[in-house]
């Protein structure tokens, strides 16, 4: 059975991002509100990938509207 996870900074609206491990090697990612969607689907290291990204700050909307602005 697959378990479903949410934030605990969740606030309970119903628009949370629900992560799972799907199998050795696969973490899902999906919408609470549409938990029937196939979920997006991530191997361990893309997904080790983008919590490195989180904890570096590299998806900051400061730093994006920066980076986009720059691009212009």
């Amino acid at each position: 059975m697959i378990r479903w996870r949410k934030s605990s900074q969740s606030v309970g609206a119903g628009e949370c991002v629900e992560v799972a491990r799907l199998s050795d090697d696969q973490i899902g990612v999906r919408q609470s509100r549409t938990p029937d969607v196939a979920p997006m689907i991530f191997t361990r290291q893309e997904w080790a990938a983008f919590l490195l990204g989180v904890h570096a700050l590299e998806f900051e909307l400061a730093a994006l509207d920066a980076e986009q602005s720059s691009d212009v």
